[in-house]
């Protein structure tokens, strides 16, 4: 392993056919600058989709930096969640405490606004000074006969899918308890975020094959649905680093089972559809399922072959947050008869890097919490062509002169279902064909 690895990361960075394990699901090294997000910004992530509620941050104002205008979930109702509120603590608050500014915040939100529900984020700040913010919640529910949610989101507690577990925690806190299961077959999409409309292509799948979507979480989501959720026959976990928590927890106290899927490429789209249809046993929805897939297979056809004559031999990186959309993304690449020679996660599980391992081709370097130097150094070392990734890595592969496709934030268009598929060629394809690389080559 070259030697510009830091010695305690040399177990987070394995090779496909290394008979090693990989250290994963851990703590960040001190002194090595993660890509991670912090615990803040995980809640931050699952929350901040829910359309009527409003988002008070109780921390400094560089905190509520992370906004909707960062990860711009769609909706097709009420844009509350647009608007951002922080308590904007300063040093007299951390000397004194903040209990007072929060409370005098949420009476603000709630008189201007007429506020029903608002989540409260503790941040670093607000932890280390020990603000009592369940107190203060617990208190303002009672004056203003509101839902005031606490979300447990100090940084320091741990990394980013501490933060995914406080805001599923949260999302239980708003769900009813009384539980009338739907006659008719229904789900609830969780995990998808409608970044660019992924929950409208999926939930349309399943209308389409004759299943009622009773709530999706949290993209295009309302506080409404989301109590009603446990009134579902199935949790259909789409992204599972993020929510497969929230599943979990809904299985245990309401009886809901869940299936993880992925409609993150064509195979797994397909692989997807099949796994809900087979869950409710009804040869009408199998029946519909198939002639779904079969229609969308072939609109595409024709602009999948374009796309994989093109990009057939390149080279492909992978860094995304969790491990399940890495599995399906080195599935996308060998679809487009591409190869996957970097595959590396923020916060992937022990069981998906196992996975990843079995499916990565031979000599793939895989790795768990890397950094902007780990990262630099193997995507040049392999040649890559194209990195896919996240806001974070965009300005890295930029310096590199590497192609990049946004499989994260600030994309504009949906990389879900048969049309993502199309999409995700697509710009994968003209990114690597920017000549905009040989320009950087050479200058």
């Amino acid at each position: 392993m070259n030697y510009s690895i830091l010695e305690e990361r040399k177990k987070s960075i394995i090779f496909k056919n290394d008979n090693a394990y990989l250290d994963c699901d851990k703590d960040s090294i001190a002194g090595s600058i993660s890509q991670r997000a912090c615990v803040y910004s995980g809640a931050r992530v699952v929350l901040n989709p829910i359309t009527d509620a409003y988002h008070i941050i109780h921390g400094p104002i560089g905190c509520a930096a992370y906004t909707w205008d960062i990860r711009g979930s769609l909706s097709s109702g009420s844009e509350n969640y647009r608007n951002s509120f922080c308590t904007d603590l300063k040093e007299e608050e951390i000397i004194f405490g903040g209990e007072t500014k929060l409370k005098n915040a949420i009476q603000e939100v709630v008189n201007r606004f007429n506020a029903k529900v608002i989540f409260v984020y503790s941040t670093c700040i607000a932890g280390i000074i020990g603000d009592d913010v369940k107190s203060v919640c617990k208190d303002a529910e009672k004056k203003f006969g509101i839902r005031a949610i606490p979300v447990n989101s100090s940084g320091f507690l741990g990394t980013k899918s501490k933060g995914y577990k406080a805001a599923c925690e949260a999302i239980l806190k708003l769900m009813n308890n009384k539980v009338e299961k739907t006659k008719e077959p229904s789900v609830n999409v969780i995990g998808d975020f409608n970044l660019a409309g992924e929950t409208w292509i999926i939930k349309s799948y399943l209308e389409t094959v004759g299943l009622k979507v009773k709530s999706t979480l949290t993209g295009d989501s309302n506080c409404e649905l989301i109590k009603s959720a446990p009134n579902a026959w199935l949790n259909a976990v789409q992204c599972a680093g993020s929510m497969t928590h929230l599943a979990k927890r809904m299985n245990e106290i309401y009886g809901i089972p869940f299936v993880k899927i992925s409609f993150v490429g064509i195979d797994d789209t397909k692989d997807s559809l099949f796994k809900i249809a087979d869950f409710f046993g009804d040869s009408d929805i199998l029946l519909k399922t198939k002639k779904l897939i079969e229609i969308e297979e072939i609109k595409i056809k024709d602009d999948i072959y374009h796309f994989r004559d093109k990009l057939k031999g390149k080279k492909a990186a992978i860094y995304v947050g969790g491990g399940f959309k890495a599995i399906s993304l080195i599935k996308q690449f060998d679809e487009l008869g591409m190869k996957t020679v970097l595959v590396g996660t923020q916060t992937g599980k022990k069981e998906e890097y196992e996975i990843i391992k079995s499916i990565a081709p031979d000599d793939a370097v895989i790795l768990d919490d890397a950094n902007p130097a780990e990262l630099e150094l193997f995507l040049t070392e392999n040649s890559v062509d194209v990195l896919v990734g996240g806001v974070k890595e965009r300005p890295l592969s930029y310096k590199l002169g590497i192609a990049f496709c946004d499989h994260n934030h600030e994309r504009k268009h949906p990389l879900c279902g048969f049309v993502g598929a199309v999409n995700f060629a697509k710009e994968v394809y003209e990114s690597i064909e920017s000549p905009i690389w040989r320009i950087v080559k050479e200058i």
